[in-house]
């Protein structure tokens, strides 16, 4: 079997004296998308920040195609291509869409795969297209969403890391933004996928894990998630909405 393009082995890492995340381990293999699911605060986006050098890791591995990341700079990390859409999106906002776009592809030299990137990303958000003149601060929430998705895939990424593309849209806005992550997920893309809506994230993922109070508490593939009692009971039942959740 494949080296994964990415693995984790027994990750702990916190903030001052708390761990957040406690021996986690997980993989993601070529061309796959894999979600990791949780409710707010179980740990998801420490996890994310330990695999992108935003937090150092106390303890255990991440390894990127094989090679040992943990710890090292972030600017390092994204640099080997590992491109991450941050929870909340963070775009430049005084900057224009066109910009934005631009700054994702930092890393790549030629001028000719940058634009051909550009242009490809483009088809995929059309509405960036119509506006590429205006400053990205003023744009809806949704649509900044997909200019994060967009300003990531410009860095042509080996792993595409996404921290809760879904949080605070609006219903008939994550189905969009979804149908197109379908349309990436589609060209091969390898991704990992940390949603709190779970019932979308197992639409776009092979196979996932739950993270619970800062560990692994399941791992099955997408079909064998979308019927576990602890998911349906968690983020697929009757007591909350799992994109909106309360807690």
């Amino acid at each position: 079997m494949s080296t994964p393009v990415l693995a984790l082995t027994d990750v702990t890492a916190g903030y001052g004296a708390i761990p957040a995340i406690r021996s986690v381990s997980l993989e993601v293999r070529e061309s796959e998308v894999v979600a990791l699911l949780g409710a707010n605060g179980a740990g998801k986006t420490t996890t994310i920040r330990a695999i992108t050098g935003i937090i150092r890791p106390w303890s255990g591995t991440v390894l990127f195609e094989g090679n040992p990341i943990g710890g090292q700079p972030a600017a390092e990390i994204a640099t080997r291509g590992v491109a991450m859409v941050p929870e909340g999106r963070q775009v430049f906002a005084e900057l224009t869409i066109d910009e934005n776009l631009r700054i994702g592809a930092y890393r790549i030299r030629d001028r000719r795969t940058i634009e051909r990137t550009r242009e490809e990303v483009l088809d995929l958000f059309p509405l960036l297209r119509q506006r590429l003149t205006q400053r990205a601060g003023t744009l809806s929430g949704g649509e900044q969403q997909m200019l994060a998705v967009g300003r990531a895939l410009m860095l042509r990424p080996r792993l595409l890391l996404l921290d809760e593309p879904s949080m605070g849209l609006a219903p008939r806005i994550v189905e969009q933004l979804y149908e197109v992550l379908g349309r990436i997920v589609k060209t091969g893309v390898t991704a990992l996928l940390v949603e709190q809506n779970a019932p979308m994230a197992l639409t776009l993922a092979s196979r996932g894990y739950v993270l619970m109070n800062g560990s692994i508490v399941h791992a099955a593939s997408a079909e064998g998630l979308s019927h576990s009692s602890l998911v349906v009971d968690a983020y697929l039942g009757s007591h909350g909405d799992p994109a909106h959740p309360s807690a």
